[in-house]
């Protein structure tokens, strides 16, 4: 990142002629004259596309996506999900780092100056990453809490004989076949992860103690959070060079072990043999749809964070081809499984490392990957959020170290509402965060009104007069349609089949919630999504005018929106003056003489 640069402001103006070092220090200290410091930069595009892989290529890779593939018919699943990856992934995808990249504003703010009726679009992203910052980061503890349970001669969950286990727990490598016909037999994997690891209660009317072992690796991770974003890009861009590299190192490892073994021909053709059949089923559609917004991290203002602190030039649209198509070549190379969630990571993985050899090695490597790979999901969560607050009030946020105040109070905060999730019925309400409170409804609801925005109303021709204005050049078109058709028709679609196909969420499709907790869990729900009319409504009631000239108040782009890169020889061009600059024929005699949407 580039030297951090301030602007004094004085009386509520920016006053950019003296120098801040050499500027009176008491000027901090005063009501009317105070050092706000300016955004900043990543320091280059590597750091910016590490930041995006590690946001992106997160545990629902290693855990969600070979469960789906297995789940709906192998390599037939791939048809809808190359579909979608298509047409609504890459897409939108690129709406936001673009949008990011030019409004050079965080989630809420880049709403706010392209269409302010659709400011509500930032909020509900916002809510829905508040939610994920209490949630994911309990993936992280009990990752931790493994890392630590490696350093032995032999794993904990490798063989029965413990204080936690029970007398139906069977090594099923070791025993008889007579000891495998007990109907309640268990393995020591799963008593490890419930009943050392969680502890788990009968149902979450029973909250129970808090694990404290948990809320430690809760506290370390929460601490290594901290470090990794207090400074913003200045520190997260160095951060990535390790965390956002290191799972790609042990996943090639994995894969390279995986396919030496014997058999490992017979499990690759069971894994992508296709069920053509499958394709019938709605549901398979729903799942594929769903997968695209869990693994791109869309619609929920990462990607514009992220974005906005890109040089104006830098070339996004080829950065969002790239890290799409990683994103989807790393979930593929996960070898297939039987199951789905944490299940997989903390009972079927452990399992498999306990046959290799040197299993305490290979498990700690494995877990330290799983850690890398929820820490940079998790921090860059977190400076969404920071980020997106901070641009709201800038001149309060930018001044002294209030931001990395803000981050600390933040982390604390999350820190106590997770420990919740941290005691013996937790498990229960950590599912209720992930089935609801960041579900895939959400994201779809979310997405249906980003196209809507960009596309119709602030005009999908004119954002493509920005994107050449910084790359040099516009897209395919194909994308365009995307915002305009494709990608709110498909995602409408998919959200109300998703409604009217609705199940109860039950834990390992046993336990069934009380009402009270379906209530909960819709409230978290209806918390995001309920931002957008509700900002649309609050901006009308707010605005002055007859309800015409609200309207277009609301839906015209703020007048300090300017397009400053290629495009613009004689200077920064305010996107309003652009619009005003165009001829009847929808050319412009001054800026481009290309066709444009204005």
């Amino acid at each position: 990142m580039t030297a951090e640069k301030t602007i004094l402001i004085i009386n509520g103006k920016a006053d950019n002629s003296m120098d801040p070092e050499a500027a009176n220090p008491s000027a901090v200290r005063s009501n009317d004259k105070k050092v706000v410091n300016e955004r900043g930069q990543w320091n280059n595009k590597v750091e910016f596309v590490l930041s995006v892989a590690g946001e992106i290529i997160g545990l629902g890779n290693v855990w969600r996506f070979p469960y789906l593939c297995y789940k709906n018919g192998g390599g037939a699943f791939f048809v809808p999900y190359v579909i979608f990856f298509i047409c609504c992934g890459i897409p939108v995808f690129f709406l936001e780092t673009a949008l990011g990249q030019f409004t050079s504003e965080g989630g809420i703010t880049c709403w706010r100056k392209v269409c302010p009726l659709f400011e509500g679009i930032g909020y509900a992203t916002q809510v829905i990453e508040a939610h994920l910052n209490v949630y994911y980061v309990v993936i992280l503890a009990w990752a931790i809490f493994y890392l630590f349970n490696c350093f032995t001669t032999e794993l904990p969950w490798a063989s029965c004989g413990h204080y936690w286990n029970t007398e139906n727990c069977v090594d099923f490598n070791n025993e008889s076949i007579a000891n495998l016909t007990n109907p309640y037999a268990t393995s020591p994997v799963i008593e490890f992860w419930e009943r050392r690891v969680l502890s788990i209660s009968s149902g979450i009317e029973e909250v129970g103690s808090l694990r404290w072992e948990l809320a430690l690796c809760l506290a370390i991770a929460w601490v290594i959070c901290y470090f990794c974003i207090w400074k913003g890009p200045k520190s997260t861009g160095k951060v990535v060079y390790v965390t956002a590299t290191f799972p790609y190192f042990m996943l090639l490892i994995l894969l390279l072990r995986g396919i030496t073994l014997p058999g490992a021909a017979n499990g690759i053709k069971f894994y992508l043999y296709p069920d053509i059949s499958r394709l019938s089923d709605p549901q398979v559609w729903v799942d594929a749809g769903t997968q695209i917004f869990f693994s791109y991290a869309i619609c929920l203002g990462c990607l514009t964070a992220l974005g906005s602190y890109n040089s104006y030039n830098n070339n996004c649209y080829r950065d969002c081809i790239m890290l799409c198509c990683l994103n989807s070549g790393k979930s593929f190379v996960v070898e297939a499984v039987a199951e789905s969630g944490p299940g997989l990571a903390f009972i079927a993985y452990p399992k498999a490392v306990t046959m290799m050899p040197w299993a305490p090695l290979w498990a700690c490597l494995f877990f330290m990957m799983l850690i890398f790979l929820g820490l940079d999901s998790q921090f860059v969560c977190v400076e969404s959020l920071v980020t997106a607050i901070v641009d709201m009030y800038p001149k309060t946020f930018r001044v002294g170290y209030r931001r990395e105040l803000l981050i600390l109070g933040m982390s604390v905060t999350s820190f106590f509402l997770g420990l919740i999730m941290l005691t013996e019925g937790g498990m229960y309400v950590f599912q209720l965060f992930d089935s609801y409170a960041a579900s895939g409804m959400c994201l779809l609801f979310v997405a249906i009104f980003e196209s809507i925005c960009i596309g119709w109303i602030y005009g999908s021709d004119r954002f493509y007069l920005n994107i050449e204005d910084m790359i040099g050049y516009k897209p395919i078109f194909f994308i365009k349609w995307c915002w305009k058709y494709f990608t709110p028709g498909i995602c409408a679609g998919i959200f109300l089949f998703f409604l009217i196909k609705y199940k109860p969420l039950k834990y390992n499709n046993v336990y069934t919630y009380p009402d009270w907790g379906y209530g909960i869990g819709w409230m978290m729900a209806m918390s995001s999504m309920v931002c957008i009319p509700l900002g649309i409504l609050f901006q009308i009631w707010k605005t002055e005018g007859t309800f015409r000239e609200r309207i277009k108040k609301l839906t015209t782009p703020s007048s300090d929106l300017r397009m400053r890169g290629r495009l613009s020889s004689k200077g920064p061009c305010a996107i309003n003056d652009a619009d005003a600059k165009m001829g009847a024929d929808g050319k412009s005699s001054t800026i481009i003489e290309k066709e444009t949407h204005f």
